[in-house]
């Protein structure tokens, strides 16, 4: 297929697509294109975000086999063969020969690119090593000033992963304030965000609704643009002493007071009322995974909130009322809050 035809038959499956460089359109259409064809011909949309715990499932099952087929005795192996430079070849061939890129992609409908860094984060022994020492840190910004963004060789020479350095480093690379926010702060957040907003609205096209033929709808969408798919990496450098995920949650505290005219939604009886309607209507879903929930419709649960409010009341709710939460599925949490907080918050009530 000739780029242009990619471009074009990709678009109708990744509407950005023409904002990807042509070399990663030339691998998509290898890759990607008679998939995505065939996952619409059984009615599937094609996913992008956060993975379920039935995706993350079918990738172990993908691996397991494809291991199974020729004999690679390890994931690391498989998906990272650098790190084994005298059983390259050899796991190379294996790849090619059995059809690897096909193999790891069945079954779920995703651009295969984000399914391999999903596997290798997965995958990766070098991962979930807990807290960083001094001495880490030390050693990480010492590596930086040598090798700048090479995150790949200073994940190799820290035995970090490439994500948990990379990331490590935007924390750590500036004095990070942890105290209150001062008024400076602030500003410098309101800014940052008005900003990359303005940047974002000047970028889409202002032709697509004339100001007069604005429906709900539309306002609805002006609105998600306040906190959804932020690019927050580029919104700490502007505020400068703030490390990025800080600033997403002073953001959506101030959203939140914003919205809901400062009203204290989610104390006393009010926040007892909340906690019960979340409850319910989670229940209501009858979900297997957190991916599948619409939190932005959930939101009224609370009241006129961000979505984000709401993910982290629940996030609240199942650490402190959820015994050995992190050991069971999202519906099984659920059905405990259902079956045992419900009935304590209600009598409260």
């Amino acid at each position: 297929v000739d780029l242009d035809t990619a471009k074009q038959e990709l678009e109708e499956f990744i509407p950005h697509v023409r904002s990807i460089s042509d070399s990663s359109i030339r691998k998509m259409a290898g890759r990607d294109l008679a998939r995505f064809k065939k996952f619409k011909k059984q009615g599937i949309a094609v996913k992008f975000g956060r993975f379920s715990q039935k995706e993350n499932n079918q990738i172990r099952k993908n691996i397991e086999e494809f291991l199974s087929i020729t004999g690679i005795d390890s994931a690391e192996k498989l998906l990272f063969t650098s790190r084994y430079p005298e059983d390259k070849g050899t796991i190379n061939r294996l790849k090619a020969e059995y059809l690897f890129c096909e193999k790891l992609s069945e079954g779920i409908p995703r651009p295969w690119r984000l399914i391999y860094y999903r596997a290798r984060k997965m995958f990766d022994p070098n991962n979930y090593k807990g807290r960083y020492t001094k001495e880490e840190k030390e050693k990480l910004k010492k590596y930086h000033a040598l090798h700048g963004n090479d995150w790949k060789k200073i994940s190799e020479m820290m035995s970090r992963s490439n994500l948990s350095v990379a990331m490590k480093y935007s924390e750590i690379k500036s004095t990070i304030n942890y105290g209150p926010w001062s008024k400076e702060e602030t500003q410098k957040l309101m800014h940052a965000m008005e900003e990359v907003i303005r940047k974002r609205m000047e970028m889409e096209d202002a032709n697509s609704h004339s100001s007069s033929e604005k429906s709900h709808r539309d306002l609805m969408i002006d609105r998600e643009k306040l906190y959804q798919k932020l690019p927050w990496t580029e919104i700490e450098a502007k505020v400068g002493t703030r490390y990025w995920r800080q600033c997403k949650q002073k953001w959506t505290t101030i959203l939140t007071n914003k919205m809901t005219k400062g009203q204290q939604l989610y104390r006393g009886n009010k926040g007892l009322q909340a906690k019960i309607n979340l409850i319910k209507r989670l229940h209501e879903l009858k979900v297997e995974d957190a991916n599948e929930v619409n939190w932005e419709e959930l939101s009224d649960a609370i009241g006129d909130v961000p979505r984000a409010y709401v993910q982290a009341k629940f996030y609240k709710l199942k650490v402190s009322c959820v015994p050995f939460w992190q050991k069971k599925t999202f519906s099984e949490i659920v059905d405990y809050l259902f079956e045992e907080k419900l009935p304590e918050l209600e009598e409260k009530l």
